[in-house]
């Protein structure tokens, strides 16, 4: 197994992990959909400039390092025994390696104080499922949709309904 870090975001680094985040959320829809995906929050962006600006600045980033070299990002929030998994990538070239893992389990580790961990992934991103639910153990609990729209999001009943329509799973892994 390869040595999985993780290292704190740095301000040089904040243009790079951008940009990685968006070709890895990209890579997952364009692989679902293909050149015909409507599901981009901005030309060209399943997750926008501004989404991702948003999640670094009211959370902590950190760069995932596979035996030195950054290979993905996390973004987390930490609060008491809550705890929100904002954005996890792993660059496309690098998947498939058990990186992603390794590093959830860093983050875990980072704050055993946290009983709750929630996070949310589109309808459409099964691989994100499967290693949300088999690999990590997290449990879907709620599914937003036009009908069941989150009551945390300032935007329901306009973008998410845009951009995802058939929805959204919420996951929530309690830690022993």
């Amino acid at each position: 197994m390869n040595n999985i870090s993780l290292a704190p975001l740095t301000q040089n680094d904040r243009e790079q992990f951008i940009l990685d985040n968006q070709e890895a959320f990209n890579y997952g829809a364009l692989e679902e959909f293909g050149r015909r995906d409507d599901h981009f929050e901005e030309d060209g962006e399943i997750i926008s400039r501004a989404t991702i600006e948003q999640s670094i600045d009211g959370g902590e980033a950190y760069r995932i390092l596979c035996d030195g070299e950054k290979v993905g990002g996390v973004v987390i929030k930490a609060e008491g025994e809550r705890g929100d998994l904002d954005l996890l990538f792993v660059s496309p070239k690098a998947h498939s390696k058990g990186i992603g893992y390794a590093a959830w389990c860093a983050v875990e580790k980072l704050h055993p104080e946290v009983k709750v961990w929630e996070t949310v992934t589109p309808y459409f991103e099964k691989r994100n499922i499967h290693f949300y639910v088999n690999r990590c153990g997290f449990h879907i609990v709620e599914f937003y949709n036009e009908h069941h729209p989150d009551p945390n999001d300032p935007d329901t009943g306009r973008e998410m309904d845009e951009q995802f329509p058939d929805g959204m799973f919420r996951f929530e892994k309690r830690m022993k």
